[in-house]
């Protein structure tokens, strides 16, 4: 500890030598001893019944505004895997979708309620499909997906490591299991263009998923996952891959498809061409299609607003409570009577 030197004279008149603490001792000692200067505000009855309705009028307001923006976002859900199968196989799903001779082609019409303005956002969505199962999500090698071929230690990939003894690339259950349900559009005025560039987070494409790295020996052998990848463009660019290997935490989750970059009308009647590959029967799983637009506040989501309301309303509520309690039993700010050993004294003392 630092210390200041002084000067103090003895009973022998000789000076001797005085160690005194330094300022930054002071400071530090103080510190520890919690004797800083310090804000130590009253908590009165005014100020919390004041403090509580003021959160409670701003809550209030800014959760209507939230749910208006929701409520203001344009979106349709489709259901398509129970509507895509022929009546033959109603009974038998899982026969159907795993018989390559049976055509999966299907057609859908949606008639549009409300105008629908550019960009529109193209979702798949995938109901009581576990993407977050812990050997679901360690099975991949992040380093292979980004160095190739280059990388040999892939036995974290496993079961789907290798194929016919060569590895496979990208390995394991993640990239296997790949969507492979396709959509297109058409209107009244033609076939709508979606965009499917871009869909996925730049991070990814830049730093997880190598531009010299192409698939090999991917979806090659009896058994058959989900996609398949296109074996002349890298895995940067591959972006359906991408979007899918970003696992989701929840059993429900929406992934990205594309954009439509037209407005559509009101009454707009809209034609969906779709190919039902993906197996979802064998673990009753559902899929949708959704097409939605977005505001500033982004998509539809009622949760926001409907937390900030309900957060106002509480506050609100508990000021009223408070308020009564204190008009009803008010009680003198600051009287040490009332404290616990205190009233234990008045008590053994009657």
């Amino acid at each position: 500890m630092e210390m200041e030197g002084a000067i103090s004279s003895g009973s022998g008149g000789a000076a001797q030598p005085t160690l005194l603490p330094s300022r930054r001792s002071k400071v530090f000692y103080r510190f520890t001893q919690q004797n800083l200067p310090a804000c130590k505000p009253a908590l009165t009855p005014t100020l919390v019944i004041t403090i509580f309705l003021l959160a409670g009028i701003t809550f209030v307001p800014v959760g209507i505004i939230c749910l208006r923006a929701s409520e203001s976002v344009e979106e349709h859900v489709l259901r398509y895997d129970t509507e895509c199968i022929p009546e033959d196989y109603r009974s038998n799903r899982v026969a159907y979708i795993k018989d390559d001779s049976i055509s999966k082609k299907c057609t859908l019409k949606i008639k549009l309620r409300n105008q629908m303005k550019a960009p529109i956002y193209v979702y798949y969505e995938l109901d009581n499909y576990y993407q977050n199962h812990r050997r679901y999500v360690k099975s991949r090698s992040d380093k292979q997906l980004l160095y190739g071929l280059q990388y040999k230690d892939i036995s974290s990939c496993k079961p789907v490591e290798s194929s016919n003894s060569l590895p496979v690339v990208p390995c394991g259950l993640i990239a296997w299991s790949l969507f492979n349900d396709t959509f297109t559009f058409d209107v009244k005025a033609g076939k709508l263009n979606i965009n499917r560039r871009n869909i996925s987070w730049k991070s990814d494409r830049d730093h997880k998923f190598g531009n010299d790295v192409y698939p090999f020996n991917f979806q090659n052998d009896t058994l058959i996952g989900g996609g398949k990848l296109n074996q002349s463009i890298p895995l940067s660019e591959q972006e359906d891959l991408i979007v899918w290997m970003r696992v989701a935490a929840l059993p429900n989750f929406r992934k990205l498809y594309g954009v439509i970059e037209e407005d559509l009308d009101a009454d707009e009647l809209l034609t969906i061409h779709l190919s039902n590959n993906y197996n979802t029967y064998s673990f009753g799983g559902k899929k949708k299609l959704v097409l939605t637009t977005s505001n500033w506040l982004g998509g539809n989501n009622n949760f926001l607003g409907l937390s900030y309301i309900a957060t106002g309303c509480c506050s609100i509520l508990v000021a009223i409570i408070f308020a009564l309690i204190h008009v009803k039993f008010p009680r003198p700010h600051r009287d040490a009577s009332y404290l616990q050993w205190n009233r234990k004294s008045s008590a053994t003392a009657r």
